[in-house]
């Protein structure tokens, strides 16, 4: 099962200049227990935003320079295509982003872990919308701003129709 996992704004925002534009410590969580013990799929933009790899986690880098040397444990491709047929025997593999990793990813998506913030920000990576005649909402857990979380957000699961 190949499950995209996002966050994003109202607007589907994801972020700007390679930040996130919000902290939201009970989305870490939730991230952490989806992904841990599995592959994760990104973009080498986003792999360079972690301080080092995740714990617990096989990472496959998606890069265009054949020269990229990530860290050990890493593994670096050069095509979507190559992450997935590597990732291939596993249960659930888990696409992490950035914005053209998803939007080349969901078309092979079974799907999707989605916390929308919300409010709308002003960025420069966004996540692909969702064709609602493709896209099913599952599941969703509202979570209200509060002193850890300044914005709102709510938990989504989408499954494709």
């Amino acid at each position: 099962m190949i499950i995209l996992v996002a966050a994003a704004a109202e607007n589907d925002a994801l972020g700007k200049d390679g930040n996130l534009l919000w902290h939201l410590p009970d989305d870490f969580k939730h991230f952490k227990s989806l992904t841990s013990g599995h592959y994760i799929i990104m973009g080498r933009k986003t792999f360079e935003t972690f301080p080092k790899p995740l714990p617990n986690r096989k990472h496959l880098i998606i890069t265009r320079n054949v020269n990229y040397e990530a860290p050990d444990g890493c593994i670096v491709v050069n095509s979507l295509e190559a992450a997935l047929k590597l990732s291939q025997a596993q249960e659930e593999v888990f696409v992490i982003g950035g914005g053209e990793i998803y939007s080349e990813a969901l078309p092979f998506a079974d799907k999707i872990e989605l916390t929308r913030v919300h409010h709308a920000f002003e960025a420069d990576a966004f996540f692909p919308e969702l064709d609602l005649t493709v896209w099913e909402l599952l599941s969703e857990v509202m979570h209200p701003a509060d002193e850890k979380h300044q914005y709102s957000f709510t938990f989504q699961t989408w499954i494709r129709k």
